[in-house]
């Protein structure tokens, strides 16, 4: 499924082709789109197919996971992907389920032997690992990462943990491997690939584990990295696998340095992050432009007014659909008008743009000069993403960093029935002198009174 094309002498920075049957190869290094509820940000399913190279995507089963799971209501027609058809998933693209999203929001609650803490749509649950292994054979994507007790947030690996952490992971693991040998003596071929996640600490610290992984080794089809401190002593009989990369890089500079560790295939939190922002990137690896004496910005924020005349493209010779067909002062319109098309075609340009840099990663890993071309990179653009002083679409609740328990929600509701109080003086009332106009009101009893907002 996976096959190397060039490597260096230590077979950690390559390039190859990662190819499942009926799927779109993926030519690596290389990046999944990161799935909300199922979608790609901003994009509907038609415009990912006519407007972007996306290859696949990530999801998560912590999306899927609320009450009564409606997914697992909806019964595609025999040997169709629960998943895919419910997403409407393009038929050739790569999908990939993990457990949770990328990044997480972490979660009050610790982990035991037989469940992991998650957010859902409906706040904090805990998902049972017979759960999630039973959710996967289900859903039946292409790839399944296996549950793994990764820390996030606030819960930080101890010593202490880390033998505990570990043996959980291998028990989880050795349980996913085992179900998946008795489904294939009953049900044959025709299970998702399972990648095994590692820790993210090194290979040393979690070498329980990874000699049990070599026990696994026929049942498992690929790696899930989150630190890439985990590649530094990576053992030999793990070494061919793919690797997929969920270390949340936060900038192209991070996604170079991931790349030059070992990682193939990456999620990119920041991608959608930045076109929130409404800004478009605007940045090329390797470089062609000679060292600057400031550096480069990575992208241009299109809130900004000076844009509302200007009827050049977001970058020029971009051959992405909203730099052929419009231009910045229409781009800069729409951001202030709120148009959700504005996002859209934000979305398809920076969508363009990584497909340009990925494309650009592997013929410097080809030519042998990756090192060389990150130097230069990181002389010509500035090390951080710009930021945007606008306003992007309004996120959903849980996609909020959680910081604790008992944290009050950070959407509040934005109209409310209005109840008065009969044993206070009505405020409104009070102020102009006209009785509160009932549900049967009719618009002129509202003008009379007004419209108040609503007060803490």
């Amino acid at each position: 499924m996976f096959k190397a094309t060039a490597s260096s002498g230590s077979g950690a920075l390559r390039t190859g082709v990662l190819s499942l049957p009926n799927r779109q190869a993926i030519k690596t290094p290389h990046y999944l789109a990161l799935a909300s509820r199922g979608a790609i940000p901003h994009l509907t399913q038609d415009n990912v197919v006519k407007h972007t190279g996306i290859r696949g995507a990530y999801m998560a089963a912590e999306d899927f996971v609320e009450k009564g799971t409606p997914i697992l209501n909806y019964n595609p027609p025999d040997g169709t992907s629960r998943l895919r058809a419910y997403t409407a998933t393009p038929d050739n693209h790569v999908l990939i389920l993990g457990a949770r999203r990328s990044p997480p929001v972490p979660s009050p609650g610790a982990s035991t032997d037989s469940h992991m803490s998650i957010m859902t749509a409906f706040g904090f649950t805990k998902l049972q690992d017979k759960t999630f292994r039973d959710l996967t054979t289900s859903l039946n994507p292409d790839i399944v990462v296996g549950l793994g007790d990764i820390p996030y947030g606030y819960y930080k690996v101890s010593y202490k943990k880390i033998d505990k952490i570990t043996n959980r992971t291998a028990k989880w693991m050795q349980a996913h491997v085992d179900e998946r040998a008795l489904a294939k003596k009953e049900h044959g071929a025709g299970l998702p690939l399972l990648y095994a996640p590692l820790l993210p600490i090194s290979a040393e610290s979690q070498r329980y584990y990874v000699d049990h992984l070599e026990d696994m080794a026929q049942d498992i089809q690929g790696l899930a990295i989150y630190n890439t401190i985990t590649l530094g002593d990576l053992p030999g009989h793990l070494k061919h696998l793919p690797r997929l990369g969920l270390t949340e890089p936060n900038n192209p500079r991070a996604v170079l340095q991931d790349v030059a560790q070992g990682i193939d295939v990456l999620t990119l939190p920041f991608l959608s992050g930045i076109t929130d922002a409404g800004v478009a990137l605007d940045f090329q690896f390797p470089v062609s432009v000679s060292i600057p004496e400031e550096p480069l910005p990575l992208g241009v924020n299109m809130w900004d007014t000076k844009h509302a005349t200007d009827v050049s493209a977001l970058r020029k010779d971009c051959p992405c659909y909203a730099c052929t067909n419009h231009h910045r002062a229409f781009l800069q319109h729409l951001l202030s008008a709120k148009e959700m098309l504005a996002w859209v075609l934000l979305q398809i340009h920076n969508h363009q743009i990584m497909d340009e840099f990925f494309a650009g990663i592997r013929q410097s890993i080809d030519r042998g000069t990756l090192e060389q071309d990150i130097a230069d990179f990181e002389r010509v653009y500035q090390p951080e993403l710009p930021e945007s002083n606008g306003r992007g679409p309004r996120l959903r609740g849980y996609q909020f960093k959680s910081e604790g328990p008992n944290e009050r929600k950070r959407n509040s509701a934005p109209f409310t029935v209005y109840k008065a109080n009969p044993d206070k003086s009505d405020k409104i009332a009070q102020k102009d002198s006209v009785p509160v106009p009932g549900p049967d009101a009719i618009a002129e009893d509202l003008e009379k009174v007004g419209f108040a907002e609503k007060t803490e």
